[in-house]
């Protein structure tokens, strides 16, 4: 998110399709909207109830295996990409799926999965920060302020965490190492997804992911203990977050074009919250709350001066 993947990751696919002309979306649009970002967003609580079962490294590379199974099924995503793109995709792997979806696991060892879901909701900051970085030029000044307002944002989501210390600075600071591999992940991910597709693209990255996380995944997944929940939420992390969503916001991407389609990244820490105070009980401090809200300001914000340059 990967997760775009949690995702995010999440707004990948969105990113990789090229961007169409501005259309009004329809009622099938809003629903393709609405499920990646319902989706990556119950995704943190997944990986909390998948933790009860099976340690982190074993659960990234079960999500991981479900999801290349699901988006083998499709027949688009078996395509075959550009020869010259074979070695960039491994990288994909790496730094889209290996580590990041291992972050968020420990992350969630220290820290309550509404927290990891906002913190996710820095994504689209991130992989600005690093465009603006690779292209050696500052954004407009609108985007310029939006990616302002939505860092402070981000220091206010984490701030009663990093005042707290400990393993809760620690959980903070998995989350934001695997926020910054999506940064990198999506700049990386957009060219290559442009000319062979996005799920292509995808499919491949997750089967290195596959490997890369077999060592240390494989024996603690054999030494897994499962109880009905944690293995119906580690399914549906698989199926849904690192299988469906990607589907269905390739297909939003190809209605109405990527930057629209990414809006459901959005979603992402309102239901993350929700979602681990409903089902978990899970407290989180008001002013990270307040600071998920300025964060997703921010990335709307920037967004919006975005479309407003197309």
């Amino acid at each position: 998110m990967r997760a775009p993947l949690d995702a995010p990751p999440a707004s990948s696919a969105a990113l990789a399709a090229s961007a169409t002309s501005a259309v009004h979306p329809g009622t099938a649009d809003w629903l393709l909207l609405l499920g990646p970002g319902l989706i990556w967003g119950a995704s943190f609580l997944f990986i909390a109830e998948g933790l009860r079962s099976v340690e982190p490294n074993g659960l990234t590379f079960a999500r991981i295996l479900v999801g290349f199974v699901t988006l083998g099924l499709v027949r688009n995503a078996r395509r075959p990409i550009a020869r010259e793109d074979r070695r960039k995709v491994i990288l994909l792997g790496l730094i889209w799926l290996a580590l990041p979806l291992s972050m968020f696991p420990f992350a969630e060892q220290r820290v309550s999965s509404a927290l990891t879901g906002m913190l996710n909701g820095a994504n689209p900051l991130f992989v600005a920060l690093v465009a603006a970085a690779f292209s050696r030029r500052l954004p407009g000044r609108d985007v310029q302020f939006g990616l302002a307002v939505g860092l402070a944002g981000t220091v206010l989501v984490a701030w009663p965490s990093l005042s707290i210390g400990g393993s809760s600075l620690d959980g903070v600071l998995f989350i934001l190492a695997g926020v910054t591999c999506y940064g990198f992940a999506l700049n990386l991910a957009r060219p290559l997804q442009q000319r062979s597709g996005a799920l292509p693209v995808i499919w491949r990255a997750q089967g290195w992911a596959l490997l890369m996380t077999a060592p240390l995944g494989v024996p603690e997944l054999l030494r897994a203990h499962w109880t009905p929940g944690p293995l119906l939420s580690v399914l549906a992390l698989g199926a849904l977050g690192t299988g469906v969503a990607y589907v269905l916001l390739a297909v939003a991407a190809g209605r109405m074009g990527a930057t629209r389609a990414a809006a459901t990244t959005f979603l992402i820490p309102g239901v993350a919250l929700l979602l681990g105070w409903l089902v978990r009980g899970e407290h989180v401090a008001a002013l990270s709350i307040i600071g998920g809200v300025v964060c997703v300001g921010g990335a709307w914000l920037m967004r919006r001066a975005q479309l407003a340059g197309h």
